[in-house]
């Protein structure tokens, strides 16, 4: 459905090419949330909004999403695995954040692919 796309290489290609900010350390804040866990809620957030704004789906449409973003998730936490126990600073969740939109929007488009 959507790891299949080009849009999903882009997707990977635009988290390789920040990697680097997710070399840098900030203040240690009680508290604040791991990298891991920005990640996860992050794109939780998004795959609820996104099944909410698609009521047209079925449940086998939602649960073939839910796997697809399983494996996204693994994907991401392949890559980021060595900080993922880190306190996230404000700049890597901003990344995290629109990586989460673009993940969304990779699912709306595969969405109205499917629907049309």
């Amino acid at each position: 459905m959507v790891t299949d796309k080009p849009g999903y290489e882009h997707l990977i290609q635009f988290l390789t090419e920040h990697l680097s900010l997710f070399e840098q350390r900030g203040p240690i804040i009680a508290g604040a949330k791991t990298l891991g866990e920005v990640l996860e809620e992050s794109i939780a957030e998004q795959i609820i909004q996104l099944c909410t704004q698609h009521t047209e789906l079925e449940m086998n449409h939602r649960s073939m999403i839910v796997r697809e973003v399983d494996g996204i998730l693994y994907d991401f936490q392949e890559v980021l695995a060595s900080v993922l126990e880190q306190p996230a600073t404000a700049q890597q969740t901003e990344l995290i954040q629109e990586i989460s939109l673009l993940i969304k929007n990779l699912f709306d488009n595969a969405i109205a692919d499917l629907m049309d």
